[in-house]
């Protein structure tokens, strides 16, 4: 079932999805060279915990941690670790959530770790694609459109950039459940039609995650890292969206609303 939010529900969940964001802006601002992730980790932790709130991630399905790092051709769900130390170049994904009140917040982003003015070209493109694909998906998040035409825009994009979009993970739900439903694929779903119809006060959460090589993926032996066929490298970017009339609003944002017709 989906479960439309009252206006209650979206003033909790602005306050939860704010605090994910908040947390998630700490994480990137610490990414250096010779830093572990375990301790990046461990300052949203206690970041989140500061403003009444719990991380959505630690335990969830036996995960073991409190947010997910994933570094070069790890897509998703990378374990924090005191031996994980970041070096110059690598690119760096981090997933957070926070439950505050009862609901969620959940974003993601994909930094770079050293000086970005030295970045290769493809790496660079790479990362500003799956940001950007997220921006096209959204012109679709609003009254009046279907999930399969958020997650068309955002394939068309990815594909006309030289990159390919993962399948076997999505976007979902968010609410009282960090997962809910609608599940939403960032790509057209091949003998189906275009999904759900998007109605006012959904909330989801779009998260592209783009692959420089294949979209196939496998799941490594720690039973919860997620890691690229091929060896290429990837990027997620992530935000918990409230659905509107017209337009979207991007709940997980550390200062005001952002509202997008």
């Amino acid at each position: 079932m989906i479960n439309i939010k009252s206006q209650r529900e979206i003033e909790v969940m602005r306050k939860a999805c704010k605090i994910a964001a908040e947390a998630l802006k700490i994480a990137g601002e610490m990414i250096i060279p010779g830093i572990s992730t375990k301790k990046i980790e461990t300052q949203m932790r206690k970041y989140i915990e500061s403003r009444g709130a719990v991380p959505s991630f630690f335990n969830y399905n036996g995960f073991p941690a409190n947010a997910c790092i994933s570094i070069n051709d790890e897509v998703i769900h990378g374990i924090p670790r005191e031996s994980r130390i970041m070096r110059e170049g690598d690119i760096v994904k981090i997933d957070v959530g926070a439950k505050f009140n009862g609901y969620h917040g959940d974003c993601a982003n994909t930094f770079y770790c050293g000086n970005f003015n030295n970045i290769n070209a493809k790496i660079k493109k790479l990362i500003e694609t799956a940001k950007q694909s997220f921006f096209e998906g959204i012109k679709f998040a609003c009254v009046g459109y279907r999930i399969g035409d958020v997650g068309a825009a955002i394939q068309n994009y990815v594909e006309s950039n030289g990159f390919s979009i993962v399948r076997e993970y999505i976007g979902h739900g968010v609410g009282r459940n960090l997962h809910e439903k609608p599940d939403i694929p960032h790509y057209v779903e091949e003998g189906k039609g275009k999904g759900q119809r998007l109605a006012e006060n959904m909330v989801i959460a779009i998260e592209p995650m783009v692959n420089m090589g294949s979209y196939e993926v496998k799941v490594h032996e720690d039973k919860w890292t997620v890691k690229t066929l091929d060896g290429s490298l990837s990027a997620h970017y992530e935000n918990t969206v409230l659905i509107k009339k017209n337009g979207c609003e991007i709940l997980t944002v550390t200062d005001a609303s952002a509202n997008y017709k």
